[in-house]
């Protein structure tokens, strides 16, 4: 029997509004609670600083969401004012193995991408693992370009069974929204005909966020949260799916 569940991809702006940038934490988990979410991916995640009341937002918002299920990696430190921000995959099952994957180029921002290994339950007390990659890509073309590159190349994926199921999504600072028809369709990958727009959130011109599967796994759904919530908690849009993960195929898949 098949599973099917739904994840959440958002960069978060260290939960500080866009337009009115006031920190507000508890402005990102409503919108998160209200989406009904399996496994939440999120991007400047912040801690410490006291911008951020020396708050670690990671566990503010997996308190909320009641995920005891998380893992999270720190990519840039600024200082005890502003604090440092990275990466977070929260969960509602178990992470068996979590790992970051450093993308970042010489005299470049520190980019990242966060990979965890997820324990699925199927039928008859079985489980199935789901590997997700939650990415936050550079702000230059051939930068992010490199960046999937490595990604690619990086063993978890390398290596993988063409039937696993994999989920690869986040902030890919995608301004032509032509990354992932360029790189990730060619390696297998299934994502949006269409781009969408989901930067800056009061007024998206920009397809900045996505997200793409592989092997036994394929989105039912897929579209952006556009709210009145949503326009005042970020400066990005967050990106809902509904995945439908069916069980392994042989005993080698995944």
């Amino acid at each position: 029997m098949s599973l099917t569940l739904r994840v959440v991809s958002w960069n978060v702006h260290k939960c500080t509004g866009g337009l009115d940038r006031r920190y507000d934490p508890g402005r990102i988990a409503s919108v998160l609670a209200g989406a009904k979410a399996d496994v939440v991916l999120l991007q400047e995640v912040a801690q410490n600083g006291r911008w951020y009341r020396e708050e670690r937002q990671v566990d503010v918002l997996g308190d909320a969401l009641g995920f005891a299920h998380r893992s999270y990696f720190v990519n840039v430190r600024f200082g005890p004012r502003r604090g440092e921000y990275g990466n977070a995959i929260l969960s509602r099952w178990p992470i068996a193995s979590t790992e970051n994957l450093d993308v970042t180029l010489p005299t470049k921002k520190a980019r990242s991408v966060l990979h965890a290994e997820l324990r699925l339950p199927i039928a008859d007390g079985h489980t199935r693992t789901l590997h997700v990659f939650n990415l936050h890509l550079g702000l230059g073309e051939a930068e992010r370009r490199e960046q999937l590159r490595r990604l690619l190349a990086f063993r978890h994926l390398h290596t993988m069974h063409a039937h696993t199921p994999a989920v690869v999504a986040g902030d890919f600072n995608d301004v032509w929204g032509t990354l992932g028809k360029h790189l990730l369709v060619p390696a297998g990958f299934r994502g949006p005909v269409r781009p969408m727009r989901t930067f800056p959130a009061w007024a998206p011109v920009r397809a900045l966020d996505s997200l793409y599967v592989r092997g036994d796994v394929e989105v039912g759904r897929l579209e952006r949260v556009r709210t009145a919530a949503t326009r005042r908690a970020s400066d990005h849009l967050p990106l809902l799916a509904d995945l439908e993960v069916r069980p392994p195929r042989t005993a080698g898949s995944g």
